[in-house]
């Protein structure tokens, strides 16, 4: 981190806010350690945004409170303002000043805070060779790309050596290959400085790529916490399994405390022990399931179905298979393997990998 700056861990307690009749965030809880990068991630309307909103003093809560480095910042009673906060707060717009240069627009912030000229040109200078912005210093904002000027406005919130980095959808404005881009420079700044950032976004594949831990929210709650690793491999609800890596879900019947009874024919499951005659949701990836033409030897864990369509994607074909009660399932497959629509196929579903989730519903 930069020389004499301080980071802080926060901690939300029971966080709440109502509008009126709405509930945007409904009793929050979440502790983020010193340093770590945690993502809120969730579809539009989920309370991401508004709960970064809160943590950064915009908005006062309707219930529970606030805490980094251990003091209260918010709480129903009282609300420090976020000038009052060591926070700094990175926008998908950009906001960068367009008659001042990127030198000028990264330096600015200092300048407010009235340090010294040796200091200010010591971190403007340290940052804007970490940026990688050294040669870009004397341009506008209008000069730059806009992943340039999203690289300016991470340099000018973390100059400042803030306790805490707040991030609002940073990479929206911009193109596939440039998301791809700072995803990385995002994440390569956050283990250089290791700042306690909190980062919002609707995308899967950057919360996948910078996040320590990653808040599934869903209708103002936090609906699973974990590392992306956790988050991916081992989904507890229904709605966790389909937004992250777009799962396939398959209802059915316990049979007993590992196996279910599906449309397709029996399945034995992980993740969790069942009830006989429970209704069971059950999670498996479209790349995990095997697809052949024909019956196999071994029948373990193999549903039968109809090839209902698919599509030549280059470096594989995307299948929909179809099962007895019209069940649609996707299935990855190699290129060279093409099973015309109409024909019956053979899927199957590596044990290890069919979870029972704990939830069933996508509420």
């Amino acid at each position: 981190m930069l020389q004499g700056g301080r980071v802080a861990s926060v901690e939300l307690k029971g966080l709440a806010k109502r509008f009126g009749g709405a509930v945007a965030v409904d009793d929050v809880s979440l502790t983020i350690e010193h340093g770590q990068l945690v993502c809120l991630l969730g579809p539009s309307g989920c309370g991401k945004t508004t709960t970064l909103r809160l943590i950064a003093g915009f908005i006062e809560p309707s219930a529970g409170e606030i805490l980094v480095g251990g003091k209260v910042l918010s709480s129903a009673a009282r609300t420090v303002p976020p000038e009052g906060r060591n926070m700094s707060m990175i926008f998908q717009s950009y906001a960068l000043w367009p008659h001042m240069t990127v030198a000028e627009n990264v330096a600015y912030g200092l300048k407010i805070r009235r340090l010294d000229k040796a200091t200010i040109d010591s971190r403007l200078k340290a940052i804007l060779s970490t940026a990688r912005l050294e040669a870009l210093a004397e341009r506008y904002p209008a000069e730059l790309s806009g992943g340039q000027q999203q690289r300016v406005s991470l340099a000018r919130a973390l100059v400042v050596e803030p306790e805490t980095l707040l991030l609002d959808e940073p990479l929206s404005n911009l193109d596939a290959n440039l998301r791809e881009e700072m995803r990385f420079e995002i994440r390569r700044l956050h283990d250089r400085y290791r700042y306690t950032t909190v980062y919002v976004t609707h995308d899967q594949s950057e919360a996948m790529t910078t996040a320590d831990l990653i808040a599934v929210m869903n209708h103002g709650r936090i609906e699973q916490l974990g590392s992306p690793e956790e988050i991916y491999d081992r989904p507890r609800s229904v709605f966790v399994a389909r937004f992250i890596g777009g799962s396939n879900i398959l209802k059915g019947r316990a049979v007993d405390s590992e196996r279910i009874e599906t449309p397709g024919g029996i399945l034995r499951t992980v993740g969790r022990a069942l009830t006989a005659g429970e209704p069971v949701s059950m999670s498996v990836r479209q790349h995990e399931i095997g697809l052949q033409a024909a019956p196999p030897a071994d029948a373990a864990n193999v549903i039968t179905g109809t090839i209902a369509r698919q599509v030549f994607l280059g470096m594989a074909r995307d299948y929909t298979v179809s099962l007895n009660d019209k069940t649609e399932l996707r299935v990855t497959a190699p290129p060279d393997q093409n099973i015309a629509p109409g024909q019956p196929v053979w899927l199957r579903l590596p044990v290890e990998r069919c979870r029972a989730l704990e939830r069933g519903d996508e509420a």
